[in-house]
């Protein structure tokens, strides 16, 4: 099997721009799995009618209680928190579990991708005992679904997706209630469609000059990735490429907003070191943070004298265009100038300011690393070929 993998670095065996060879080696299908991103939203969303969310609209909960099971649940109530922002007028609680307290003023949104998960079935029988108004995502059949047959909002997935490649599903289902109770308006179609154009542009036979997925997983190739967002929603995202990169690619990142991880000390010198292009004589974090424990670590650009550590790449991530994000945003391009910056302005269609326009750009960049982590595991040879991560048509199981 260790003849069959890529060297990787700096792809030296050009097998990200042979597609052909992708394709054979991606047999689990994860490719055209996550390019079926806009399809789960327009599917989702017709399900969803069917089920009938539309009775919650104009409901005004005591709380909002957002499940964080396994699954894309994890990634899309961060997400929708998120976009939320704090400015909700409804309490918003992310969890794993349901509250003991959830009752009939409270409105519970679930997904997961597990039909026996018998702590989320027991906690939303309890909710629906106590007279709370539940939203599941979930298969039609097994405990979960049973728990709340007749009870509740389900919503079965029509299209079949491995549980790391199904954000698209769980957030539209959370972004179409969110309209529903009048707390965030949201274009499902041209979320769906903003979808398709990335997963086009990141389409398998599109060669990494010109595939920003592809292009993306070259410049992570044997770094670390530091994903710092600029923003609450662009952090909420980094938050779901980190785990994308380790679940497709068996690559640690470190994902945290810009300030929280440049008042980390050794991480931030790190993340100097790794712009290649930053001023070598001055510490850039020096007047925008602040250091009260000064530079102990000395010249940025020299190797520690413990020996080198594995090479940083700072990436920036962001969502939000206004106003109110545009310091942070500044704060660390004027601190990290030569670090990636991803964003998906050029590429939406919609407009800031429109109806989902954040929630579409949060959706973009999330699958555009998702594309990007598959290409780099795809070309580690740790995903798609028999014994591998996704082979046998079971792709995302541990189990093969």
């Amino acid at each position: 099997m260790g003849s069959d993998r890529s060297p990787l670095p700096g792809d030296e065996d050009g097998l990200l721009d042979d597609p052909g060879r992708l394709e054979a080696i991606d047999a689990g299908g994860l490719l055209r799995a996550a390019a079926t991103a806009g399809a789960q939203v327009r599917s989702t969303a017709a399900a969803a009618e069917e089920a009938g969310l539309r009775r919650l609209t104009g409901e005004r909960p005591r709380a909002l209680v957002l499940l964080t099971r396994p699954g894309a649940a994890s990634a899309a109530a961060p997400l929708l928190l998120a976009l939320l922002g704090p400015s909700c007028p409804v309490p918003v609680v992310t969890t794993r579990s349901v509250p003991m307290w959830a009752g009939a003023l409270d409105i519970v949104l679930a997904n997961t991708p597990d039909p026996g998960d018998r702590e989320l079935a027991e906690g939303l029988d309890r909710a629906v005992r106590r007279g709370a108004q539940v939203v599941l995502t979930a298969p039609a059949d097994g405990p979960v679904a049973a728990a709340v047959a007749g009870r509740a909002v389900l919503i079965v997935p029509r299209i079949e997706v491995p549980p790391g490649l199904a954000l698209p599903r769980a957030l539209t289902a959370g972004l179409l209630l969110l309209d529903a109770l009048g707390l965030l308006a949201t274009d499902i179609e041209t979320l769906a469609g903003e979808l398709d154009c990335e997963a086009e542009r990141d389409h398998v036979a599109h060669e990494s000059l010109v595939n920003p997925a592809k292009s993306l997983a070259l410049r992570l190739t044997g770094r670390t990735p530091l994903l710092w967002g600029t923003d609450p929603v662009a952090t909420a995202v980094a938050v779901h490429c980190a785990g994308a990169l380790a679940a497709h690619a068996g690559v640690v990142a470190h994902a945290a907003g810009f300030h929280e991880a440049a008042a980390l000390p050794v991480l931030r010198w790190e993340a100097v070191r790794g712009s290649e292009e930053a001023d070598i004589f001055t510490d850039p974090f020096d007047d925008s943070l602040g250091d009260p424990l000064g530079d102990p670590l000395g010249d940025p650009y020299e190797d520690p004298p413990w020996g080198a550590m594995p090479a940083v790449r700072p990436v920036l991530l962001g969502v939000l265009a206004d106003a109110g994000n545009e310091p942070e945003r500044a704060a660390a391009l004027d601190a990290l100038p030569a670090a990636d910056v991803v964003t998906a302005d050029e590429e939406l269609m919609v407009r800031h300011g429109d109806p989902g326009a954040a929630a579409s750009a949060a959706a973009v960049l999330a699958l555009r690393f998702d594309f990007a982590a598959l290409y780099l595991g795809l070309s580690r040879g740790v995903l798609g070929r028999p014994g591998w991560i996704g082979s046998g048509g079971s792709a995302g199981s541990l189990d093969e």
